[in-house]
């Protein structure tokens, strides 16, 4: 019998469930190999931003929840809920918290799976000042996200105009939630209290501003097209010259078909509606400027270089009457969570790995670093590989690409980890020492794992299928609604979950 792999996962989002997933099928459980795997997340429910990032009326992209619920029905694969690996205490109150460390001695191989929820900020519009927040927040909001118990978003009962800064697929999911109205999404997996503040909302005009061209817009045709047909939401149309402008450059076959949707507008005509949106290109956002009227954003006129590639000030400067803006500019990861910060380039606002260490976790090779330990490392000319670390999803990559992509990543990086590790079973037992334990007990976690899950303060995957399977009950008894979600006290005042 070969040494044992035992992985330890940081997150248990998409990746991580596809990493798990892939090592399930190609190390099978009549394998001489001993294979167990550990996710652990902060947050009580699996399955990352397939819960709580994928819009509610797109129910169709979370389709791979059965891939990962078949994954979870083989025993050597365990997910631990409400478990933070982090160094710093955790926002999340009801979490457990336990440093990067503290694993070590139980594990033979670490996957960094945490994903990027830093949103990114503009620097002229602060989301402490109450006039801006992150797009982030709303999408937490709507998704009933843990930590949005926790953040307080301004009243839409007197917010006519948004602003939403970033043209990609979140910013058209926000404004789609937001002008679509409750009617349209009572179906589908949105929160009661999400449903009624939309019901009492007064926002009848969203900006969705980008400081580029309709060329190079981040949303996808399926997006434009969503929004052009919603019921009484007028789209205000482009002017001609602009899309003309954006038609004489090599577009794709995508890029030419939202120029299509752009030019034909939306299914209901401008002035026939209470609601609308628009888009303006070419415009970067300068700061606020408050005066008697109410709140003003201040936008420079922009152009693009003679590569496209890059938007520089006109030094015209415009302004734009809201309400409230909503900044959509990407996300990065978490500096302070779990790992070393040598294990990040925040530069690129992931951690560090590279294109030759496929998912390897990398650190600079300079005799000042020292991440870890010399014998955990293996020099190279530029970079030292950590050894037996690994990550995944956007944790590894950036905050990028759609689920077929994840997909593809974690697959390599489950390869990665295998072909490490059969690499090193001829090697050594001095040449095979690390950070991790090479022969760790195969199955059981760490012991304040072990009591924290008696206690009930841990979740596993079987407490979220009776969970899901209660969401689901609840939500058939609302006309036949895909769910009805429950949050962390909710689902303790149910008595589903054990505590002693």
């Amino acid at each position: 019998m070969s040494r044992p792999l035992k992985l330890a996962v940081i997150g248990g989002g998409p990746s991580a469930f596809y990493v798990a997933s892939r090592l399930l099928s190609l190390v099978p459980q009549s394998s001489a190999t001993p294979l167990n795997i550990h996710l652990y997340d902060k947050l009580w429910a699996p399955h990352g931003l397939v819960r709580y990032g994928v819009a509610p009326d797109h129910p169709e992209v979370k389709n791979c929840v059965h891939k990962f619920d078949g994954a979870a029905l083989d025993p050597r694969l365990k997910f631990f809920g409400n478990v933070s690996i982090s160094s710093k205490p955790s926002s999340l109150p009801y979490n457990i918290n336990h440093p990067l460390s503290a694993l070590y001695p139980y594990y033979s191989h670490i996957l960094f799976s945490s994903g990027c929820p830093i949103p990114t900020a503009n620097p002229v519009l602060p989301f402490e000042n109450g006039k801006c927040v992150p797009a982030l927040s709303l999408v937490h909001w709507y998704t009933l996200h843990p930590s949005s118990l926790q953040n307080r978003l301004p009243s839409m009962k007197s917010t006519s105009h948004v602003t939403l800064i970033g043209q990609g697929n979140v910013s058209l999911d926000i404004a789609r939630i937001l002008l679509g109205g409750a009617g349209r999404l009572e179906k589908y997996d949105v929160p009661e209290s999400v449903l009624q503040v939309l019901r009492e909302s007064d926002i009848r005009h969203i900006t969705i501003v980008g400081r580029r061209g309709p060329a190079e817009v981040k949303f996808t045709a399926k997006e434009v097209r969503e929004m052009m047909t919603l019921e009484d939401v007028a789209f205000i149309p482009i002017e001609d010259t602009v899309l003309s402008e954006a038609r004489n450059h090599d577009l794709s076959r995508q890029q030419k078909r939202i120029m299509e949707l752009l030019k034909a507008g939306s299914k209901a005509k401008p002035g026939t509606t209470k609601k609308s949106w628009s888009l303006e290109f070419y415009r970067l956002p300068h700061g606020f400027a408050s005066n008697s009227s109410g709140q003003t954003l201040s936008l420079d006129v922009t152009a693009l270089n003679p590569s496209r590639t890059q938007a520089v000030s006109t030094g015209v400067t415009t302004s734009l009457k809201t309400d409230l803006v909503v900044t959509s500019l990407g996300h990065t990861i978490d500096p302070s969570n779990p790992a070393p910060s040598q294990f990040y380039n925040m530069d690129l606002g992931r951690m560090r790995t590279s294109t030759a260490h496929r998912g390897r976790v990398v650190i600079p090779s300079s005799p000042n670093s020292d991440a870890t330990s010399g014998e955990a490392l293996t020099a190279s000319a530029e970079e030292r590989l950590v050894k037996n670390m690994y990550a995944s999803g956007w944790a590894a990559t950036g905050a990028r690409g759609v689920l077929a992509a994840t997909l593809i990543d974690a697959h390599a990086v489950a390869e990665s980890i295998l072909s490490d590790h059969f690499s090193a079973s001829t090697k050594s037992q001095s040449e095979s020492t690390s950070l991790l334990n090479p022969s760790p007990h195969l199955s059981d976690p760490p012991p304040f794992i072990s009591s924290a899950l008696a206690e009930g303060r841990i979740t596993s995957y079987e407490d979220w299928k009776v969970i899901d399977a209660e969401e689901v009950r609840r939500g058939q008894v609302k006309d036949g609604k895909e769910r009805e979600r429950m949050d962390w006290e909710e689902v303790l005042r149910s008595g589903l979950i054990r505590r002693t």
